[in-house]
C-alpha cells in the first residue's frame, strides 16, 4: 500500500531474515511456498552449514514465514520477536557492533562510552531533553532524501501534505503529542514524500504518550530510511528502554554513537 506500519516493518524485517539465511533474494511468495512444503534446506545457504543446528534454521525459517503472512495481524509483533529470537542466540557475549560490522574500541564498560546529548538524554530516557534537541535540529538531517515527484503530484497533493506536517510541528513544538501523531500520520500515509525526521519525531510522540511499541516501530522504519542516521539508533534505544530491553537498548546505543563518529569525520 506505500504506507508504514509497525506490521509492515515486521513483514521486511521477515524478508531480509530470509535473505540473510539464505543468501540470496527469494521473493516471499515463492518463500512461503517452500516452507508450506517444508522444504527448509532449500532456503537456508550451504555456506551457513555448521554455524547452527538444523533445529534452530528451521525455528528461524518458521518465524520469518510468520512475518510475512498476507494478514498483519497474523504477524508478531517487535516485543514477541525479540523472545522469540532471543533463545536462538547461543553466542550472547557478541555484542550486535560486532554483528553489524561496526567498528568498535576495545574498551566495553558503560562509563567509557561517550555520548552526545541526544545519546545521553536517550540513555536517560529523558523524553523532555529529546523533544528539546529534535526541536532544535530541525529537518538538517533529511537532506538528500530522495523525494521524486511529478509536476502533476506536486501541484495536486504538495501543499495538503505540507499542510499536514506544518501542523505536525506546530503541534509537536507545542507538546500536543496526540496532534502530532496525527498530523504525522496523515503525512506518512499520504506516501507522497519520505522523511526520517517525521519518523523520528512521530516515535518520540508515541514515547509521550505511552505507546513504547508504536515507537520502536517509527525509530526502526526511520533507520531503514537512512541507514546510519545515528538520531534513529539513539531512538530505538529509547524505546527499548522504554520496553525493558536494557541490554539491547545499551548495545543500540554504543551503534548509534559510533555512527555519529563516523558522520563528524565526513
Amino acid at each position: 500500500t506505500g504506507r508504514i506500519s509497525p506490521e509492515s516493518v515486521i513483514y521486511s524485517f521477515g524478508t531480509l531474515l530470509l535473505d540473510l539465511l539464505s543468501g540470496k533474494h527469494i521473493p516471499p511468495s515463492h518463500a512461503l511456498d517452500l516452507i508450506r512444503a517444508k522444504n527448509f534446506q532449500m532456503l537456508i545457504d550451504s555456506n551457513l552449514e555448521g554455524h547452527f543446528s538444523n533445529d534452530d534454521g528451521t525455528e528461524l525459517v518458521r518465524l520469518a514465514s510468520r512475518c510475512l503472512q498476507y494478514e498483519p495481524r497474523e504477524r508478531p509483533n517487535a516485543r514477541s520477536l525479540v523472545t522469540a529470537l532471543t533463545p536462538l542466540q547461543k553466542e550472547t557475549e557478541v555484542p550486535s557492533h560486532v554483528l553489524m560490522g561496526i567498528s568498535h574500541g576495545t574498551a566495553s564498560p558503560k562509563d567509557t562510552l561517550s555520548l552526545t546529548p541526544l545519546g545521553e538524554a536517550c540513555s536517560r530516557l529523558d523524553l523532555t531533553a529529546i523533544h528539546e534537541i529534535l526541536e532544535d535540529i530541525g529537518y538538517k538531517d533529511d537532506e538528500g532524501i530522495a523525494n521524486e515527484l511529478s509536476f502533476q503530484e506536486w501541484t495536486s497533493q504538495i501543499q495538503e501534505t505540507l499542510n499536514c506536517k506544518k501542523r505536525g510541528d506546530t503541534a509537536f513544538r507545542t507538546k500536543d503529542f496526540a496532534t502530532a501523531i496525527q498530523s504525522y500520520t496523515q503525512f506518512i500515509d499520504d506516501g507522497t514524500m519520505v522523511s526520517p525526521t517525521v519518523f523520528a519525531r512521530r516515535c518520540l510522540s508515541y514515547l509521550m504518550s505511552n505507546m513504547p511499541q508504536q515507537a520502536l516501530a517509527d525509530a526502526m522504519q526511520a533507520q531503514v530510511i537512512s541507514s546510519e542516521w545515528p538520531t534513529a539508533f539513539y531512538l530505538q534505544a529509547a524505546a527499548l528502554f522504554s520496553l525493558g530491553m536494557d541490554n539491547d537498548a545499551q548495545e543500540t546505543l554504543k551503534d548509534g554513537t559510533s555512527l555519529e563518529a563516523k558522520w563528524r569525520k565526513h
